[in-house]
């Protein structure tokens, strides 16, 4: 008995949608949507289609398609990644390391993606020395996902912040931050 795996798009049809992505997101999605007609289980398409919703704040959309990538492709590693990350930044830190928890069964400690995963954990935590120093290593493991690791890097800036100021910051209007406040904060920002 052989496996079988859904159908995926081409390359031909793929390398015109990345293309899209990073100038006309709307027009990117509409482009998925008509590939999804085609090849409704083509786990890059939702990945791709739910990290735009991101950018264009569409959170509900965002979760649904990331979420159905990990459904279709439980082993895409970077999609359950950016899944759990993005259910951390919405303060749902217990569900981000359920997301989690099967890059942590299945990569090895020194995994790049792994050692992200253990500085979020960290991080939800609010151990943030522990965190700074998994998402160091991981940034100089990652070679193959450059971007992620800017975004890894301004955690880390900001763990380091946190720490300098003795493990408590405070504003007039917000008192205490968690880690998961101050994420919260910085994904109302960047997206």
């Amino acid at each position: 008995m052989t496996d079988h795996f859904p159908p995926l798009c081409s390359e031909e049809t793929l390398a015109p949608i990345f293309a899209l992505a990073g100038k006309e997101p709307e027009a990117a999605i509409a482009a998925i949507d008509a590939a999804l007609i085609n090849f409704p289980d083509d786990y890059r398409l939702h990945f791709l289609k739910g990290s735009l919703f991101v950018g264009l704040k569409r959170f509900v959309g965002a979760h649904y398609a990331m979420a159905k990538a990990v459904a279709l492709a439980p082993d895409f590693h970077i999609a359950r990644f950016q899944l759990g990350f993005f259910e951390l930044t919405s303060g749902e830190p217990e569900a981000a390391k359920e997301t989690w928890r099967p890059i942590i069964d299945a990569l090895e400690e020194s995994h790049w993606i792994r050692l992200f995963v253990k500085g979020l954990h960290h991080l939800a935590d609010d151990r943030f020395a522990e965190c700074v120093h998994s998402l160091q290593t991981g940034i100089a493991k990652n070679t193959e996902n450059l971007p992620l690791n800017t975004d890894m890097a301004l955690i880390i800036a900001r763990c380091e912040q946190i720490l300098t100021n003795g493990g408590a910051e405070k504003s007039e209007a917000q008192g205490d931050l968690s880690a998961t406040s101050f994420l919260l904060a910085s994904r109302t920002r960047r997206h």
